[in-house]
């Protein structure tokens, strides 16, 4: 029996690299400074049922209903809450104003389509909520310094993605940033300066004189 040494030898020390590199991870081959983390956007919608009035308006009851379900959903900066009311009652979008207003939050003029039909007598509240995540990450599956293209890690851009989608109140400012007049901005952030500089010196009216009586003797 013959044995070739030098092909045996051969393939011992390609599976052995093998096993080595599988151990030390995979290659990273991004090459660009883009992260291939990037923050996903979600949108769910919450709807909550309330009865309303044959007159428009809530009860005292269903107040007291809704109000709790704000509480348990904790509304907050970033929820978009809106009213669906086929009876489209004022007495209505005014109760959930009120309510809406204690937690800091305004009400929409649109609401989104919801499954299931809405019951006579009944308004639909809706809250729409966005929640940002950067999935894969932490990513150490490029754990080895092996970098033959000399791409950026694997878990690169995962911390300060991750951070931002955290930070982010309202998360649909990641998506398209977030709207607004600048020149208001600008005379809002200028107002303590102009109050400082139009304010009157301090010693403009000279030093005050003040008469003490004649003291004890």
């Amino acid at each position: 029996m013959t044995v070739d040494l030098a092909r045996t030898a051969g393939a011992a020390l390609a599976v052995t690299l093998g096993l080595t590199l599988s151990a030390c991870g995979g290659v990273p081959t991004n090459r660009m400074l883009e992260s291939v983390h990037q923050p996903v956007i979600q949108r769910n919608s919450y709807v909550f049922d309330v009865s309303t009035l044959p007159d428009g308006g809530l009860s005292i009851s269903e107040q007291r209903r809704l109000t709790g379900w704000f509480e348990a959903m904790d509304v907050r900066y970033g929820d978009k809450i809106s009213i669906d009311d086929p009876a489209s009652s004022a007495a209505t979008r005014q109760a959930v104003d009120g309510i809406a207003a204690r937690f800091g939050m305004l009400v929409g003029n649109t609401a989104p389509v919801t499954a299931g039909a809405i019951s006579a007598g009944s308004a639909r509240i809706v809250i729409n909520r966005t929640v940002a995540q950067v999935p894969g990450c932490p990513d150490w599956s490029s754990g080895s310094d092996f970098n033959p293209h000399n791409a950026t890690s694997s878990g690169y851009g995962c911390a300060v993605n991750t951070n931002m989608a955290a930070m982010v109140a309202d998360k649909e400012h990641l998506v398209r940033g977030a709207s607004g007049n600048g020149s208001t901005v600008v005379m809002s952030s200028t107002k303590a300066i102009d109050s400082f500089r139009e304010a009157k010196p301090t010693g403009e009216g000279g030093l005050k004189q003040s008469e003490t009586g004649e003291g004890s003797k």
